[in-house]
Order: C-alpha cells, then sequence, then structure tokens
C-alpha cells in the first residue's frame, strides 16, 4: 500500500465531542488507566464516526492529545475531554484537541517555523553542496588509488625481501629449556 499525501484526501466527516473516559478507566488498576482511557477514546471514536469494521488501527490519536490525556500521570488521566474528529475518505479518523493549551500551541508554531527554515536553508545550500560532493568524491577517489598503489609497493619490495634472502635463519634463538 503506497502512502498518500495529505493533500490528496478528502474529508468526509468533520465532528466534535466530548468524549467520557472516566466510565471506562475505572474498570482497570490504577497504573493502567492512561493507557486504558486511550483505548476507550479510540473506541467512541470507532462507535461515533462510522467505521464499521471496528478497527481501532484507523484512529491516530494526535500527539498532543495523547500527551494531555497522559498530562497528570498513569494512575490519573483526565475524566474527560473535547476532541475534534475529522474522517478521510480512506477510512483513517485524525482525532485532535480543541482548546489547545497556549504553551502547546507556541509549541507547534515554533515547530512549523523551524522546519520552513530548514526547507528554504535546503534549498540554498542544495547547490553548494552538490559542488562540495562532487569535491569530496574526487579527493576520496585520490585516496583510495594512493592506498592501492602503497598497498601494491609494500606487496612488492616484501617479495624482493623474502627472495632476497636465500640463507636460512641461524638457529642462535633456543628455548631456555634446551639450554640447560
Amino acid at each position: 500500500m503506497a502512502k498518500e499525501n495529505k493533500t490528496d484526501r478528502k474529508i468526509v466527516i468533520e465532528r466534535e465531542y466530548v468524549v467520557p473516559l472516566r466510565r471506562e478507566w475505572l474498570k482497570v488498576q490504577k497504573y493502567r488507566r492512561a493507557k486504558k482511557a486511550l483505548r476507550a477514546l479510540k473506541e467512541f471514536m470507532v462507535q461515533h464516526m462510522q467505521i464499521y469494521d471496528r478497527d481501532t488501527r484507523k484512529i491516530k490519536v494526535d500527539i498532543y492529545l495523547n500527551n494531555e490525556i497522559k498530562f497528570r500521570g498513569n494512575k490519573k488521566p483526565l475524566h474527560k475531554i473535547k476532541v475534534k474528529a475529522i474522517k478521510y475518505d480512506n477510512g483513517i479518523v485524525e482525532v485532535k484537541l480543541v482548546n489547545i493549551p497556549k504553551h502547546i500551541e507556541f509549541e507547534i508554531a515554533r515547530n512549523a517555523k523551524k522546519a520552513t527554515e530548514i526547507a528554504k536553508n535546503a534549498a540554498k545550500s542544495e547547490n553548494k553542496e552538490e559542488a562540495k560532493s562532487e569535491e569530496k568524491i574526487a579527493e576520496k577517489e585520490k585516496e583510495t588509488a594512493s592506498k592501492e598503489d602503497e598497498q601494491q609497493m609494500d606487496k612488492a619490495k616484501a617479495k624482493e625481501a623474502k627472495h632476497a634472502t636465500g640463507a636460512k635463519k641461524s638457529p642462535e634463538i633456543k628455548r631456555k629449556v634446551l639450554n640447560k
């Protein structure tokens, strides 16, 4: 299955809900409550966004929504939360926070600004990088060629040294045990 661009998708349904989470997370142990709250959110969305095969994998929860539910820890998740659900023509449902806190809005804006700056810098430096990469490739080729030449010369010297000394090694080096 090929990945689709976000611009190719068409919105089929767009709704806002206040999702009750407490009813579900009270049914499990304390240390599992946040996980159960997320599962309850997905089950609620499956039921209300007309997903007929009941597949919770089609529900995509926004990272900020996930962090908001788990904000007070795993043992004390939120009791209810207001979300915006958007269903696309491919059957995927994206769930996002409606009332985003100011510090998260600031973080989103900062990340978007950084992304645009990176894209601009990448476009400018692309031409410079191509020239630099060509130079680096040429330098690497020269280095490998010189290394190969050195290896061949070392082999030739070793071969000459091997054949030049025809005399056998002297038996001066003996083990200490034999000297006794």
